[in-house]
Formats: structure tokens, C-alpha cells, sequence
């Protein structure tokens, strides 16, 4: 056990008490949105401010489940999420592995052309009219094709990849295996942390992407989930204090509330498990040495 002075007891309690203090202030507006999505509208309008509920009703969740379309959004949202997640890592892994060998011939020129793309773009009409132009429009797969590789998330599974000793591939070879056999068996059993970083960095991308779905779907069954939640934000116009007294009926506030919650709350229970992986996996893919 470590002795500590008292000055330095002193400065790890402040340390502490300061870190309390900032994860509260994070904490309390999403406790405010949740508190808010099952209080009553009369104790609302009575405390304006409601972190504890005296009373609750689950009303507001039915009504968005109800007559939001939550149900088909989150239908498409979960595959877009989970299919493309996968396609992602799936393509960056083949891009990133022969783009880690240094023999790879006109590996400088792709690498150029990759890195020019992380600073500059076509632009939203050329993209549109390439888009139309492949048949993707008013199709959910115009959510994973265009968005399939991402530079930055190459350049970090490329730089992981480099790391590795060569001489786990060369024994490899000896023993007959191919390249592909390689990659699959030994090279990324020995990649999960990076992969596990990848994977969450693209999934949360996936799930509170909504400008694509915006510009390039017309079909309100195709629309994802933070389209939805931003139609319900920006048509419902909160209601007067003097409409919001019965209790009987639900406000357009906590229907507010409660969509912010349902489109918030998965994403928030996968994200700790994935968490202990960030470090780990971006300084091991991100520092050569």
C-alpha cells in the first residue's frame, strides 16, 4: 500500500470532488430528458425542472412507438448499423492489409490518393448525381455503399498491421498458407483490439447518421432513426403552459423527451463495452515503433 502525504491526500480529494462534479454536469440534462419523458404534464408545468419524478406515466413512449414511426425506423437503422458495420470493417480490413506492405507495387500513389480524400471531396451534387447515376436512390443501401471505406479508419488499421512482426506472416507462408489464409488465421486474431475501436467508431457513425438519408431517400418506410427523432423535434411545437394542465393527455414536450430517449439509450448501453478497446486500439494502430 502506498503512503501518501497529506498534502497529496489533500489534492487527490480535490482531484476527485472536481471529476464528481464535472460527470454530474454531464449527467444531469440526459436525467432531465428522462425525467421529463415519464413526469406528468401538470408536475411539469408546477416544477418546470424535473430530475425525480413524484409520479410517472410511460404515456408519451406509447405515443411515439404509436404515431412517430419509430418501429420501421429503428427496423432500418439496426440494419443499416449492423450490416454496414460489418461490410466497413470488412473492406477496410482488404484495403488496410495490402496497403501495410511495403513490396505492394504503387502502394505511395494509393496511399496519396486515400489521404487526398480526408481533405477534400466532390461535393454534395457531383456525389448526388454519382449516386443517381448507380441506381441508389430511394434504396437503404445508399446508407452503407457510398460511406464503405473510411480513410481515416484505414490509415489506422494500416498503421496497426505494420506493426505486426513479419515474421508471424513469413511462418505462415512456410506452413503453406495463402495471403487471405494469413490474414483470416493469424494477422487479425491478433488485430481485435483495433477491429473492436473500428467497428464502434463506424457503428456509432451508422447510428446518428441522418444528412445522407435526407438528401438521397424520398420513401418515408426507408427514413433511420435520427430522421425520424429530428422530424419530431422540429413538427412538434411545444405546447402552452395552460394547455399542458391535464394530465390526462401527453405533451408534445415529453413526446420530445421520450424520442431523444428511445433513439439515445441503445447506443449508450453498447458504447461501455466497447470503451476499454479505444486506447488500446488507437495508439496500437496509430504509433509506429
Amino acid at each position: 500500500m502506498i503512503n501518501l502525504t497529506v498534502g497529496e491526500k489533500i489534492w487527490q480529494v480535490v482531484v476527485y470532488s472536481i471529476l464528481i462534479i464535472l460527470a454530474l454536469l454531464c449527467l444531469l440534462p440526459f436525467l432531465y430528458v428522462v425525467a421529463v419523458s415519464v413526469t406528468p404534464e401538470s408536475e411539469v408545468v408546477r416544477k418546470g425542472i424535473v430530475i425525480i419524478p413524484e409520479t410517472y406515466t410511460f404515456l408519451a413512449y406509447k405515443e411515439v412507438f404509436i404515431s412517430h414511426g419509430i418501429g420501421q425506423a429503428y427496423k432500418i437503422t439496426l440494419f443499416r448499423t449492423i450490416v454496414g458495420t460489418a461490410l466497413n470493417v470488412l473492406f477496410t480490413v482488404l484495403a488496410a492489409y495490402p496497403l501495410s506492405k511495403k513490396y505492394l507495387p504503387g502502394r505511395s500513389t494509393f496511399l496519396i490518393f486515400i489521404v487526398f480524400t480526408m481533405m477534400f471531396s466532390g461535393g454534395l451534387i457531383p456525389t448526388y448525381l454519382l449516386i443517381r447515376s448507380l441506381g441508389l436512390l430511394n434504396s437503404p443501401w445508399v446508407l452503407i455503399i457510398p460511406t464503405l471505406i473510411s480513410a481515416f479508419n484505414l490509415v489506422i488499421i494500416k498503421g496497426f498491421f505494420e506493426q505486426l512482426p513479419a515474421e508471424i506472416e513469413e511462418s505462415a507462408r512456410v506452413d503453406g498458407a495463402s495471403e487471405l489464409q494469413a490474414l483470416w488465421r493469424i494477422i487479425l486474431p491478433l488485430s481485435m483490439p483495433v477491429l473492436a475501436t473500428i467497428s464502434l467508431f463506424y457503428a456509432v457513425g451508422h447510428w446518428n447518421s441522418y444528412f445522407d438519408a435526407i438528401v438521397y431517400l424520398n420513401d418515408a418506410n426507408l427514413m433511420p432513426l435520427q430522421v425520424v427523432l429530428r422530424n419530431i423535434l422540429l413538427n412538434i411545437a411545444s405546447e402552452s403552459a395552460e394547455s399542458m394542465a391535464n394530465s390526462g393527455t401527453v405533451s408534445k414536450f415529453a413526446v420530445q423527451m421520450a424520442a431523444v430517449v428511445v433513439t439515445t439509450v441503445p447506443i449508450l448501453i453498447v458504447y461501455p463495452f466497447m470503451q476499454k478497446h479505444f486506447t488500446k486500439g488507437v495508439l496500437m494502430g496509430s504509433i509506429k515503433g
